[in-house]
């Protein structure tokens, strides 16, 4: 009798996502097999340099204190709104302006979205990273334009695609030869407004060969409810989600955070809150990526 053969462990590929060092002085931050949790933070959209500038600082403090390496996050414009009278930023000219002096200033790494095709070589002298929107990722032109600059190249997951779709971004911007790829998951659609968070999505993405980052204050937006109105968003699972991420073997976190979020112009109702809560979780991650040794070590579990 032939015996019946299941797979019951998950091996994963040599995979890693470099950030160049800002400064001569700086370390590249590396994500991926044999490296620690990274983070990917800052709010939403720009709502003002201010604002940015004081998150900025709020979020080297806190990550220098529990040793995580920062990539600062922020949008110079926010295409996808609910309504053509939101706040959408202030644009490339300015906000890129914005962004260049968080990383003069601070000495950290910069990432903001890219959606139009014509502004990615601007964008790419001002930034570290480019990061492709989950509505766009399987935008070819675009996907395929940024690969071009030689950037690394952070794709949040369509929350419309499975896992194992994204294998077509990370082919398209291997094809111009550049492989420094992070892929984001931020959710899959559950009927109409929700979206949930599908824990295989890690190791699933992550078996395409690129280290997998998990954004949860994404995933708790209430979609169809503005995001300025408190019933717009969860933000009490935060924690809960990206908990469970680090423990399924994340290898980054991205966190959306403010230091008022109900005050904030874009995801009011899911960015974490910067004052209250940010380092506490932080620590959190650190402690449970601590408990499973390593991404690796879950899959076969093993310690």
């Amino acid at each position: 009798m032939m015996t019946k053969e299941r797979t019951e462990t998950t091996t994963l590929p040599k995979r890693e996502f470099v950030v160049p060092a800002v400064t001569s002085s700086g370390q590249a931050i590396k994500v991926g097999q044999g490296h620690g949790l990274a983070v990917i933070s800052g709010p939403c959209v720009i709502d003002s340099e201010e604002l940015v500038m004081r998150t900025a600082r709020t979020l080297v403090d806190i990550c220098q204190r529990v040793g995580m390496p920062l990539i600062f996050k922020s949008s110079y414009e926010k295409d996808n709104r609910g309504s053509e009278k939101n706040w959408t930023g202030p644009m490339a000219e300015e906000g890129l302006k914005i962004l260049a002096k968080v990383r003069k200033e601070f000495g950290v790494p910069v990432l903001t979205d890219v959606h139009r095709h014509e502004d990615i070589n601007m964008v790419a002298e001002h930034v570290d990273v480019l990061q492709i929107p989950a509505y766009m990722c399987q935008q070819t032109s675009l996907v395929i334009a940024c690969g071009k600059t030689g950037k690394p190249v952070n794709v949040k997951k369509g929350q419309f695609l499975a896992p194992e779709g994204m294998a077509s971004a990370v082919s398209k911007i291997r094809s111009t030869g550049n492989q420094n790829v992070l892929l984001t998951e931020r959710g899959a659609s559950f009927g109409y407004n929700r979206l949930v968070a599908d824990m295989r999505a890690i190791p699933l993405m992550q078996e395409l060969g690129a280290p997998a980052c998990f954004d949860a204050t994404h995933i708790v937006r209430l979609y169809g409810i503005s995001s300025a109105d408190p019933a717009g968003g969860e933000p009490r699972f935060v924690p809960h989600l990206t908990l469970a991420g680090v423990a399924a073997g994340a290898d980054a976190l991205f966190l959306e955070t403010h230091p008022n979020p109900m005050e904030a112009k874009c995801d009011a109702a899911s960015q974490l809150n910067l004052t209250k809560h940010y380092e506490s979780l932080l620590k959190m991650s650190i402690a449970v990526r601590k408990a499973i040794g390593t991404p690796e070590a879950v899959g076969l579990m093993q310690l």
